[in-house]
């Protein structure tokens, strides 16, 4: 079957939709099992691990182009690196580009503290942008104020623009921003403008699709965070019709050099969602591990396990939230309650 877009056949984000949610599950469950230990790189290994043994059983011939690890120096499912089952005899599987954080809040779990998720998220290929491994300058805000903001205004005017758009008060805003002393002026503008901040110390990607949904109290995300969860995040925001604006932070004059060879060396460019990610294809996944925002954490009992899952696909227009109890024994099946 031709699952290429514009052929007959099902979209490929119908073919992968379900999928995708087994292998952030996966990577949930096995992360979870290690929440308070106080080992992030544990955790993140055990996760890491889950999700490449689960995603090399989808049928598919996937490559990752956002990896995880290289930064912090942990497990990684590396930029390159190629994933599913891609050929078996004569029969060839989608080619798919796959971005992935297979634990965001490795201090979270490390630490029992709330808001640590699994994520993925698919496209066809070239649908995901590449970025270099350096820090993107973001801000994140819900369908309402898409095309009311500007990261090169001021945060005040751009808190304005997203009060006005919601009939909202600056006052009543929410603003989530990473706890990071480069962010000192940040804050102190944002305090001035009289929004409220929500400080947290790691997650700006659960923040970011958190803005987007109604009922989690998020009306923004500003700062500077990863450009891998950026693109993430992008994913994410396309299927809610949200937006992200960044621009890339490099670090270092390598960091910079790095970033110019992939095509991406200039820090006053502005990415949009759509240069992020511009798929028409994409199929984004993210599983609780610990209680947070947005998702319920892993949840263990005698003979089973209960995960919470988002789920979203652009091309059919559907966001599922996905409860699912796991049957692991079944000589001990669980009960299941609402």
């Amino acid at each position: 079957m031709d699952t290429r877009p514009g052929t007959a056949g099902p979209p490929m984000e119908a073919l992968l939709a379900l999928e995708m949610i087994r292998v952030t599950e996966a990577a949930a469950v096995e992360a979870a099992r290690l929440m308070g230990r106080g080992d992030k790189d544990e955790a993140d290994r055990a996760a890491v691990e889950a999700m490449r043994a689960t995603m090399d059983e989808l049928e598919i011939d996937g490559s990752i182009v956002i990896g995880e690890g290289e930064r912090d120096e942990a497990p990684m499912l590396f930029i390159g690196e190629a994933v599913g089952k891609r050929v078996i005899g004569r029969k060839t599987y989608p080619a798919v580009d796959i971005a992935v954080d297979p634990l965001e809040g490795t201090n979270l779990v490390a630490y029992g503290q709330g808001n640590a998720i699994t994520v993925l998220a698919a496209s066809e290929r070239g649908g995901l942008l590449n970025a270099p491994d350096t820090y993107l300058e973001k801000l994140c805000v819900g369908p309402a104020a898409v095309g009311k903001v500007d990261i090169r205004l001021s945060p005040a005017e751009n808190l304005d623009a997203i009060a006005r758009s919601l009939g909202r008060r600056v006052a009543d805003l929410t603003v989530v921003i990473l706890d990071r002393e480069r962010h000192a002026d940040l804050i102190a503008a944002v305090r001035a403008a009289g929004a409220r901040i929500k400080l947290i110390g790691d997650g700006d990607l659960s923040a970011g699709i958190s803005c987007a949904v109604s009922g989690t109290g998020i009306h923004a995300v500003m700062g500077i965070g990863g450009a891998p969860e950026g693109v993430l995040a992008a994913a994410a925001l396309r299927c809610l019709g949200g937006e992200i604006q960044a621009r890339l932070r490099f670090r270092s004059p390598e960091e910079r050099a790095r970033g110019a060879a992939m095509g991406h060396g200039d820090e006053e460019r502005v990415y949009r969602t759509e240069d992020l990610a511009s798929g028409e294809n994409i199929v984004f996944a993210a599983t609780g591990v610990t209680d947070g925002d947005l998702l319920h954490g892993v949840r263990f009992f005698g003979g089973g396990v209960r995960t919470h899952t988002l789920q979203m696909a652009y091309r059919t227009k559907h966001v599922r939230f996905i409860d699912t109890v796991h049957m692991l024994d079944r000589d001990r099946p669980p009960s299941v309650r609402l």
